[in-house]
C-alpha cells in the first residue's frame, strides 16, 4: 500500500488516498482515537471520482461514531481497465430494463460473476494492508455496494464481523447456495421501489441468508432514496457488533 496524498477535513477527519498495486483507494480516519479503531469497509457501484460526495459523507459519519472507513475501486471502474465482456453484458442489461422486460440469468451471470471472482481478492488484500497500519484495528465491518461482493465477503473472509448490505443490485442466483453459508449479522437495506431491481428476488435472497440474526429495513422510494435516517441506524449496528 502506497499513500499518495492527505488531507485533513473541517471535521479533523484524516483523508488518506492510496495505491494498491494499480488499485486506487481512500482511507479515512478519525481526528482522535485513544485505541486502534474498527474499520468499516465502504462498498460502492464502482467509479471513486464519481461516488465520492457519497462516499466521504458515509466515511464522515462513522468517523463521528469513532469508525475508520476504506473503500477501493472497483475492476474495470474509474480509471481502471474496462472489460469487454462486462461492457457487453451492461448493455444488455440496459437494453432488458429500457424495454421493461424481464432480465436473464445469463445476462446477471455475465456482469456480476467475473466482478465477484475479481472484486473479492482485492478486497482481502486491501484488508490486509489495512489492518497492518497503525491506528487500525478490528474488528470490521462492510457496507453497501454491490450485495453479490458483500455476499461472497461474507463467506470467505473470517475478519468481516458484520455487513451492512444494500439489496439494490442483481445478484446471480447460483449464489443462492452461498447466501445459506453467512452467519455473521446483517442488516440488508430494500428500497421497496427500485426500478432497476428485483425486489422479489431481493426478498428471496434475505430469506435465503444463513445469519442467525437479520435484519430487514424496507423503505419506499427508488435507488438512490435511501433515507438519511438510515445512516444512523448503520452506525448502531456496528456499534453493536463492532465495539
Amino acid at each position: 500500500m502506497r499513500f499518495t496524498s492527505e488531507q485533513r477535513l473541517d471535521d479533523g477527519v484524516l483523508e488518506r488516498e492510496f495505491t494498491l498495486g494499480e488499485i486506487p483507494g481512500i482511507l479515512w480516519t478519525p481526528a482522535s482515537a485513544s485505541a486502534p479503531a474498527p474499520l468499516i469497509l465502504l462498498g460502492h457501484p464502482g467509479g471513486l471520482h464519481k461516488m465520492y460526495p457519497r462516499l466521504v459523507a458515509r466515511a464522515r459519519h462513522s468517523a463521528a461514531e469513532g469508525f475508520a472507513a476504506a473503500t477501493i475501486e472497483l475492476p474495470g471502474s474509474g480509471d481502471r481497465p474496462r472489460s469487454a465482456a462486462a461492457e457487453e453484458a451492461r448493455a444488455d442489461l440496459h437494453r432488458a430494463l429500457e424495454a421493461g422486460e424481464p432480465v436473464d440469468d445469463e445476462i446477471v451471470d455475465r456482469l456480476v460473476l467475473p466482478l465477484v471472482e475479481k472484486a473479492v481478492p482485492e478486497w482481502r488484500a486491501a484488508l490486509d494492508a489495512l489492518l497492518s497500519l497503525p491506528g487500525i484495528g478490528g474488528p470490521v465491518g462492510y457496507a453497501g455496494g454491490v450485495i453479490a461482493i458483500g455476499l461472497r465477503l461474507a463467506v470467505v473472509e473470517p475478519r468481516i464481523s458484520a455487513a451492512l448490505l444494500f439489496a439494490g443490485s442483481f445478484v446471480p442466483r447460483t449464489m443462492f447456495e452461498e447466501a445459506r453459508q453467512v452467519t455473521i449479522p446483517l442488516q440488508v437495506l430494500l428500497q421497496w421501489d427500485d426500478e432497476g431491481n428485483d425486489r422479489q428476488l431481493a426478498l428471496d435472497l434475505f430469506d435465503a441468508f444463513g445469519s442467525k440474526e437479520k435484519t430487514l429495513h424496507a423503505n419506499m422510494g427508488g435507488h438512490t432514496g435511501v433515507p438519511q435516517f438510515e445512516g444512523d441506524a448503520g452506525n448502531r449496528f456496528f456499534a453493536r457488533h463492532l465495539k
